[in-house]
């Protein structure tokens, strides 16, 4: 019997185009990054949860809107994802984080 839905993700990594199409359709952008690399430069609306305390202030984070996670390169954005999409969420993960981002040529702010 084998068990692989078992370990099946329950986000989808997605390019930052679409992950900017998704923000601009009315999902939350959360930059899980330090706060010291969020005000060197974020996304335009990101709201800005660490993710070594989001699974403390999910109550700060509707669960009706879809969620788009965003870190420096993609790592740390996996692991809010995983957090989030465990505890009922609708995630994605933004591939290359606000390095793919910026690659991208979207807008950065301070």
């Amino acid at each position: 019997m084998a068990l692989f839905g078992f370990f099946k993700k329950k986000y989808e990594t997605v390019s930052p185009a679409k992950a900017k199409e998704a923000q601009d359709q009315g999902a939350l952008l959360i930059d899980v990054r330090e706060s010291s690399e969020y005000r060197s430069g974020h996304a335009p609306g990101a709201r800005h949860i660490s993710v070594q305390v989001i699974e403390r202030r999910l109550g700060e984070i509707p669960k009706e809107r879809q969620i788009v996670v965003m870190c420096q390169s993609g790592m740390r954005s996996q692991r809010a994802a995983e957090i989030l999409s465990r505890n009922g969420y609708q995630v994605l993960n933004v591939s290359g984080g606000i390095i793919g981002w910026q690659r991208a040529g979207l807008k950065v702010v301070k």
